[in-house]
């Protein structure tokens, strides 16, 4: 997969995708990640992006110019148009099924944003989807950029060691993750679970999954709504709400 970042900061940009289990991924080829600077396509010697909006209002917005050459540029190098995202405080909330979703690319362009927004026209000519990270606003799209990216680039075949560093995670099967426990088996007076050193490995599945069922219900009984129950999940959530 190839993500394209369109930024007044690339190099904030590159360097968190440098780092850790994404950075050593690019470096092996699993994924390609490119940051651009969206200044470089300014029409003017000072290199502008933005300007004044119509109709008045405070702040300054993003010019579609710069951002067209630049989606464009992208579209010659890949010889396609990819997937163009916007990152937007009126986007759809990032979920794990979008980012399943979007692994459906191979090429993914994500614009950030910064002033007070960006000219509708470029949006409605480039822009196939808004995301949001949520309900709240900050200062510039980089860091939801950065957040989409890494959550998507992290289920890329071959970008984690094995697909079931991502598949019994929080939110992926619809659930959240059972808790976990490493060395020492006593910490502090506190005991790990003494069905996680049985070696009795079914056990240990039917614990975890209960144990992801009462996280769920204790901290997100929305996600419930919509998860995928078996008889034997329904019946031990209906023991969890007759105790408490």
């Amino acid at each position: 997969m190839r993500i394209d970042i369109i930024t007044l900061f690339p190099e904030m940009c590159e360097k968190v995708m440098s780092e850790s289990i994404i950075g050593r991924a690019r470096k092996k080829g699993a994924i390609e990640v490119v940051c651009h600077q969206l200044r470089d396509f300014a029409l003017d010697k000072h290199k502008k992006v933005d300007d004044t909006t119509y109709g008045g209002g405070m702040g300054m917005l993003m010019k579609a110019e710069p951002i067209a050459l630049c989606i464009e540029s992208i579209c010659a190098d890949i010889g396609k148009k990819p997937r163009c995202i916007f990152m937007s405080p009126k986007g759809k909330t990032l979920t794990q099924e979008k980012l399943r979703e979007l692994l459906e690319y191979d090429c993914i362009t994500i614009l950030c944003g910064h002033y007070e927004g960006v000219d509708q026209r470029v949006l409605d000519e480039f822009i196939d989807e808004e995301i949001s990270i949520g309900d709240y606003v900050l200062t510039g799209g980089e860091l939801p950029a950065l957040v989409l990216a890494d959550s998507l680039s992290r289920l890329v075949p071959g970008v984690l060691s094995d697909d079931l560093c991502f598949s019994e995670e929080s939110h992926f099967a619809g659930l959240l993750e059972y808790p976990q426990y490493t060395k020492p088996a006593v910490w502090r007076g506190v005991e790990i679970p003494e069905i996680l050193i049985s070696g009795h490995h079914a056990n240990i599945e039917k614990w975890r999954r209960q144990k992801s069922l009462e996280e769920t219900y204790k901290k997100r009984p929305d996600m419930l709504e919509s998860a995928v129950l078996t008889e034997e999940d329904k019946k031990y959530l209906r023991s969890i709400s007759e105790n408490n």
